[in-house]
């Protein structure tokens, strides 16, 4: 049996030839990971809570609404998506053309789990006409029977784009829909669902930080626990003004623009890894130093590798559930 090339093996028996992960220094996965990247001209996208070398080797790192744009416009034919499985799904529907991977199928969401789509049909059964707007911390069924997705960055110009007549489901995201709703005064029906990483970050503890370091500025995801009473903490004058509510996105550009030197941070720890990085001598507090997801953590180096090599996972979405939660995305990304 004669011996083949490398240019003669085909991309299958080149796999199968790839050192296996477990043996690998972190330095040769990397290697190895930057090699498959270019050979299968793919993208990885990272979200801000991931692992700290995860985001390090990312193409892009960002928020939910950074993420799902950055798919959307990419011209590469595999997506390898660190997040977790609706983000993946996410850019699954906005990228049909492409195959998207999630290197850990268990990566799921707390959030996203609190409302199956048979109960948000429920909730629209009674309220006809409503107009239903969906936190993309939602599966892809559930986008498909809402109108309109948002973010955490974007939800208050979501909600204002809506005419004033028209009554709202906000779901699933409870604090995030009070928050929402202090903000554009609107009333709406808003789902009690929850975050429970963000959910077990307590005002008490946000209060205390603020007190041992009066210098610094707050600053709180609209998810956190800690969001509403925090809104009426400032108001009333027992938090610092300077408390801001902030998606992570917007976060990292507060950070880059603000003369202060201290940052109590209120949201999964992973962001700071990236706040540390961007700012190297501005000193960030996490609020909890037990905010910390196991989903957004499950995704390592091994695993990327993996998943680059073997197409470990693909993720596909109905064509028409896609199509229809297709709408309710693009509709979100048009404002903005």
């Amino acid at each position: 049996m004669s011996i083949m090339s490398i240019d003669q093996l085909t991309s299958t028996q080149i796999m199968e030839t790839s050192p296996d992960a477990g043996s690998m220094t972190q330095e040769e996965l990397i290697e190895e990971i930057n090699r498959l990247r270019k050979e299968r001209n793919a993208v990885i996208l990272a979200h801000n809570y991931q692992i700290p070398v995860i985001q390090d080797i990312a193409d892009f790192t960002g928020d939910s609404l950074g993420l799902a744009r950055q798919a959307a416009k990419t011209d590469a034919d595999l997506i390898v998506f660190c997040g977790v499985h609706f983000m993946a799904e996410t850019a699954a529907i906005l990228c049909p053309d492409k195959k998207v991977l999630l290197p850990d199928l268990e990566a799921g969401c707390s959030l996203a789990d609190t409302i199956t789509v048979d109960q948000l049909r429920e909730w629209k059964k009674q309220h006809p006409g409503a107009v239903v707007v969906a936190y993309v911390n939602t599966s892809a069924a559930v986008k498909a029977e809402s109108d309109i997705c948002c973010t955490s960055s974007n939800a208050v110009e979501v909600v204002q784009s809506i005419p004033e007549d028209k009554e709202i489901l906000f779901l699933p995201d409870m604090f995030l829909g009070s928050y929402v709703e202090k903000m554009t005064g609107r009333k709406m029906h808003i789902w009690m669902g929850e975050c429970h990483v963000h959910a077990a970050i307590h005002p008490d503890e946000v209060q205390e930080l603020a007190e041992k370091h009066p210098e610094a500025e707050l600053l709180i995801h609209p998810e956190c626990g800690c969001s509403t009473s925090a809104m009426y903490e400032v108001a009333a004058g027992g938090l610092p003004s300077n408390t801001a509510l902030l998606s992570t996105g917007k976060m990292i550009k507060h950070v880059a623009q603000s003369p202060a030197e201290t940052f109590i941070v209120a949201t999964e720890v992973g962001i700071l890894h990236r706040l540390q990085q961007e700012n190297p001598a501005k000193r960030f507090v996490p609020a909890s130093e037990h905010a910390v997801c196991p989903f957004m953590k499950m995704i390592t180096l091994e695993k990327v590798y993996r998943s680059l090599r073997d197409d470990i996972h693909v993720i596909e979405v109905d064509p028409d559930t896609a199509a229809r939660a297709r709408r309710a995305i693009e509709r979100m990304l048009e404002i903005g």
